[in-house]
């Protein structure tokens, strides 16, 4: 690997690969399938010769993250179906159900299933839909970052995210 490709991964990839993991791994609904998802953005970084000025590196990782992603899904998966995790999710994130260490059994249990029930809610979404509210969401990438990574106008975004939620609102409201 030549310096300059090192410094560009040190730059554009490196701090972001827990974000590219979590877009990865929400999009594709699998942390296996994330880690290749991942490892092939990291991989298109390395080869691409550009070296121009990214002016906004998170978004640009992310956007090459769901390109990849894209294309693995694409080539891997049927279009129909729709993963939506489970155990494999749990044991890739244990960090995660630590609160639950302190709670009551039963309480524990309820947060399980509220969690589980908005993951699935999430999983359902279109993917357009989904991987804006994910960026959005779990990324916590501004409007003009998100905007950035799927090239796409803000108010596209901004359409995007209130779809979701709307989705997401009927979905989770219709179930309590």
């Amino acid at each position: 690997m030549t310096d300059a490709a090192r410094r560009r991964f040190d730059e554009l990839a490196a701090p972001y690969l827990d974000d590219a993991f979590s877009l990865a791994r929400w999009l594709s609904g699998s942390a296996t399938d994330a880690e290749d998802i991942v490892q092939d953005a990291c991989l298109r970084l390395l080869k691409s010769r550009g070296d121009a000025p990214v002016e906004h590196p998170r978004a640009f990782m992310l956007a090459v993250v769901r390109n990849a992603a894209h294309g693995w899904l694409a080539k891997n998966r049927p279009r129909a179906l729709v993963s939506a995790g489970g155990a494999e999710e749990a044991e890739a994130h244990p960090q995660a159900l630590a609160p639950l260490a302190t709670a009551s059994a039963e309480e524990a249990m309820i947060a399980a299933a509220e969690r589980e029930e908005i993951e699935q809610a999430i999983a359902e979404l279109p993917l357009a839909l989904r991987e804006t509210l994910v960026m959005r969401e779990v990324n916590g990438l501004s409007y003009r970052e998100i905007a950035s990574a799927l090239d796409a106008p803000i108010g596209t975004v901004m359409s995007r995210l209130a779809r979701a939620r709307a989705r997401l609102a009927t979905k989770l409201g219709a179930r309590r």
